[in-house]
């Protein structure tokens, strides 16, 4: 079995972000899909789920937490 290249161990990952503040782990190996940006540069696993953790603290869209009245990230 092949298995998913999000999950493939030893490999480096990508941390993503979106103009909304959403954040994605990325396999390194694969292009970065359009309206998404390089956040933390090619990693293991763990250390792109911890850089995420440590940004990542309003899982809602910029534009509702502007909405809301609150700063985006």
């Amino acid at each position: 079995m092949s298995g998913t290249p999000f999950e493939k161990p030893g490999a480096e990952y990508l941390a993503l972000v979106n103009d909304e503040g959403q954040y994605s782990v990325w396999p390194a190996a694969a292009d970065v899909p359009a309206g998404w940006r390089v956040d933390l540069a090619a990693a293991p696993r763990q250390a792109v789920l911890d850089h995420i953790d440590r940004h990542w603290t309003d899982a809602r869209p910029a534009s509702l937490r502007a909405a809301d009245g609150q700063p985006g990230q």
